[in-house]
């Protein structure tokens, strides 16, 4: 396997670990944002309030996204089996 083939299927997992970690990350960043402002309106500082909102909202867009990441996750897979002679060179 040549290095630009190894380097183009290096970028191409890291982009798919991208993709496949993002819906997760903003449903968290966005949910961190809300509960932070009204955090910061009420005055309440409580840690378990910041954080159980936020692995509540990661596991639902984890449930609504599945679908898709298993999808692109076997495409992915069946890239790289179907190219696995490249690999053995």
């Amino acid at each position: 396997m040549s290095e630009e083939a190894l380097i183009q299927l290096a970028r191409t997992a890291m982009f798919l670990t991208l993709q496949l970690a993002g819906p997760m990350l903003l449903f968290g960043l966005i949910v961190g944002l809300v509960v932070s402002v009204l955090q910061a309106i009420t005055q309440i500082q409580e840690t378990s309030l910041s954080f159980i909102p936020k692995a509540i909202a990661v596991g639902i867009a984890f449930l609504v996204f599945m679908p898709w990441m298993i999808e692109k996750m076997t495409g992915f897979t069946r890239l790289l089996l179907g190219d696995f002679r490249a690999f053995l060179r």
